[in-house]
């Protein structure tokens, strides 16, 4: 966990935030944060269609990176990451491909998730993930999963 020392969580214990908020929150503070290792912020909230929405698209170098960010006041139900289940995989896979025809070349390609832990009253902590899941999914033959 890396901790973000320009951040503050505006929010106290007793006037927790709507759970849309919390996720705005967090997209801002892991852009902020990619930002300062070296990325560059392509797209924010990128949706297409019906086709899934990626929350960050950002380059580091020649790297192109689809990142998927959770946010949570505090781990008890688990960490974050646990909750992009194959279903939003599958829909953030849909929409990194309708980003990657856009492009006129082939780039190395990256699926990322990054947790955002927002506490009360305090500082945000950042978990990046990185290739957290392939862009392409395993292969499936006979119900065996082949990677």
């Amino acid at each position: 966990m890396h901790l973000l020392h320009n951040w503050s969580c505006p929010w106290t214990e007793e006037q927790r935030p709507r759970s849309s908020y919390l996720g705005e929150y967090g997209e801002l503070v892991a852009a902020s944060w990619l930002r300062a290792q070296g990325y560059k912020i392509l797209r924010r909230r990128f949706r297409l269609g019906g086709a899934g929405e990626v929350d960050l698209i950002c380059r580091k170098g020649e790297l192109l990176v689809f990142a998927e960010v959770k946010s949570a006041l505090h781990t008890g139900a688990g960490r974050p990451a646990r909750r992009v289940n194959e279903h939003k995989r599958q829909l953030l896979r849909r929409a990194a491909r309708l980003w990657l025809r856009r492009l006129a070349q082939e780039v190395p390609t990256r699926m990322d998730i990054i947790e955002v832990l927002l506490p009360p009253g305090g500082r945000p902590a950042v978990n990046h993930l990185p290739g957290a899941f392939p862009l392409e999914p395993p292969r499936r033959e006979r119900g065996i999963t082949m990677t």
